[in-house]
């Protein structure tokens, strides 16, 4: 499997160890299950072993053993794991590394591959103190590129390019969105942590607004797939059923335990639907928050501004 995605001669040894090292941790440890795979990150960042290099083994070796749990935890130990280092350079680039360390203090940047319950504990005291010292607009723009590392989507230029307008763009991303799940089920692999059912497809289906958007004038409206959406239909609890929904590492989790996280945060989730469109358009845009888990909603929209030339 490794040779097969081009894992380096030269690093095979090495990965093939620490799969080894898991497996045999994970069997003493009781079992191979979510919370295995989150102490041995943390025994990895004990070691100073948490490399991305290092999560990505282990996600791939979940993966060829067909454990779900294990490939997703170590999945979710690497998703946004570059977001609050991001968010570091970022103020001391803007604001100095004076103010910088101010909002930090006594905080510091969460560990890389820092299990998922961990996270919010690191994030939101941060976010707190900004827009505190910032103020509500300069905290906005300071998040709304989004702290993830994301490509220049030029793929998504050429789309839009072939089409001759919004309208036909909106309809491609929404086809292209459904094949990507269809392929999901028929192969049966994983949306990201969701299995992809019968449900799942008829519920993305139903939805206009999601895997795509909704163009009304020079707007267009995007709901976010649910990040566990079987879960999430089946859910009944209004905490949980936001559980569910929200796809942020940062905040996910201190939406069941009842942590406060800011709102204002989502707006880093409105930068990775802003991307892709600004990749598409060739220019920067606006998006704005109009409903998310944080505020107490049960989804997660966006209003996407296009330029006023764009037909």
């Amino acid at each position: 499997m490794l040779e097969g995605r081009k894992v380096p001669a030269e690093k095979l040894d090495s990965a093939l160890a620490l799969a080894e090292r898991f497996e045999q941790y994970a069997t003493q440890a009781g079992g191979f299950s979510t919370e295995t795979a989150w102490a041995f990150s943390k025994i990895l960042i004990a070691e100073g072993q948490n490399s991305e290099e290092n999560l990505i083994t282990l996600a791939r070796y979940g993966l060829f053993t067909k454990n779900n749990a294990t490939f997703i935890a170590f999945l979710e130990s690497l998703d946004g794991g570059e977001a609050q280092e991001n968010l570091y350079k970022r103020i001391g680039e803007k604001y100095g590394a004076a103010f910088r360390d101010e909002m930090f203090a006594e905080i510091g940047v969460a560990p890389y591959g820092i299990p998922t319950p961990e996270k919010p504990r690191y994030m939101q005291p941060v976010i707190e103190r900004l827009e505190k010292a910032l103020g509500p607009e300069a905290c906005r723009a300071l998040i709304s590129d989004s702290l993830r590392d994301l490509p220049d989507y030029a793929e998504e230029r050429t789309i839009f390019q072939s089409c001759a307008s919004v309208d036909e763009y909106l309809v491609k991303k929404k086809q292209k969105f459904m094949e990507q799940m269809e392929t999901c089920q028929r192969e049966g692999r994983l949306f990201f942590a969701q299995e992809v059912t019968d449900e799942v497809l008829d519920f993305i289906r139903s939805e206009p607004e999601m895997g795509g958007g909704v163009r009304v004038g020079n707007i267009v409206y995007e709901t976010k797939i649910p990040f566990l959406t079987g879960q999430y239909l089946a859910e009944r609890d209004p905490v949980l059923k936001r559980y569910y929904y929200c796809h942020c590492p940062w905040a996910r989790e201190a939406v069941k335990s009842g942590e406060k996280v800011a709102p204002i945060f989502c707006n880093c989730s409105a930068g990775f639907h802003k991307k892709p469109w600004e990749g598409a358009l060739g220019q920067k845009i606006q998006v704005d928050v109009l409903e998310s888990v944080l505020q107490g909603d049960e989804r997660c929209r966006f209003a996407i501004h296009l330029p006023e030339d764009v037909k």
